[in-house]
């Protein structure tokens, strides 16, 4: 599912609620989960998973074209886990 689907899935089972509105809540949604792991935080929807950062810490890597050595600094990364209802539905009847 892309964005736009999401927007037209919300909209059809809130029709009440005008388009721009529900982008909205939308957007909102997503930069509070950005922000929080921005600061480092963990954001936890219980019954689908929790979103957290992960540090990847510095290494060699190779430019696969010129097989040159790099070094890759180190860095965060966003981690998802799913939920315990949610891999009970991906993997149950």
């Amino acid at each position: 599912m892309i964005r736009s689907e999401l927007l037209q899935a919300l909209h059809k089972d809130n029709p009440e609620l005008r388009s721009e509105e529900i982008e909205q809540v939308v957007d909102i949604f997503f930069e509070e989960i950005s922000q929080r792991l921005e600061e480092g935080g963990r954001v936890e929807l219980r019954g689908f998973g929790a979103f957290s950062t992960r540090e990847r810490e510095a290494r060699t890597g190779r430019n696969p074209r010129t097989g040159e050595t790099v070094e890759v600094p180190s860095k965060r990364v966003p981690y998802f886990k799913a939920g315990k209802e949610m891999r009970h539905r991906l993997n149950n009847d």
